[in-house]
């Protein structure tokens, strides 16, 4: 079994900027820097033996490229309590596309169940169960107005990760370019 994702990678600046906001907060797990990505579309475990078909798959997608704004945080709660903080990326309709286009190539390979609300974002840190409510507003609050220049998306990447003790790996496995991007070619394992 193999367990793989899709994703927009981001440049280093965008990732230095993201991780200064980390820390100062008692309870968060912050995510290490080299794994900042927007996710596009968990697939979770499938067989090894599913790659290939996968990655052909996704090859077929076809998008113009587009550029990627990180504006603002936020936070997931479950049950009324803070699970996870995350900087908001702002939504277009290239990106969007591409969701979309990702979600029916992946469906025609017999992978189903994705996201039914889309809702692009950077995770930053998981939340302990019994960090205060006041501390993450606080956090929110200092943080509202981060906003990053735009980048140019020219391609996207699906990931495998392998769950370890200290949190997950990820390995970039394929890497399919979009439309009018120049110099990139889609290199699957």
């Amino acid at each position: 079994m193999i367990r793989l994702f899709c994703a927009l990678e981001l440049p280093s600046g965008l990732r230095d900027r993201l991780i200064a906001l980390g820390g100062g907060l008692p309870g968060a797990r912050w995510v290490p820097e080299e794994n900042l990505h927007v996710t596009l579309r968990f697939i979770g475990e499938v067989p090894e033996s599913s790659f290939d078909d996968i990655a052909a798959a996704l090859s077929g997608v076809h998008v113009g490229a587009f550029d990627l704004t990180v504006a603002g945080v936020g936070h997931f709660e479950q049950s009324r309590r803070p699970t996870t903080l995350w900087a908001r990326v702002e939504r277009s309709d290239e990106m969007v596309q591409l969701h979309d286009r990702i979600e029916s190539a992946l469906r025609r390979v017999g992978i189903d169940g994705g996201d039914r609300h889309f809702q692009p974002h950077v995770t930053l840190a998981r939340l302990d169960r019994d960090i205060s409510r006041d501390r993450v507003a606080a956090f929110l609050g200092a943080n509202s107005l981060f906003r990053a220049a735009p980048i140019r998306i020219e391609h996207f990447t699906l990931f495998s990760s392998v769950l370890g003790r200290s949190g997950p790996t990820y390995r970039a496995e394929a890497e399919f370019p979009l439309v009018g991007a120049l110099g990139l070619a889609s290199d699957a394992r």
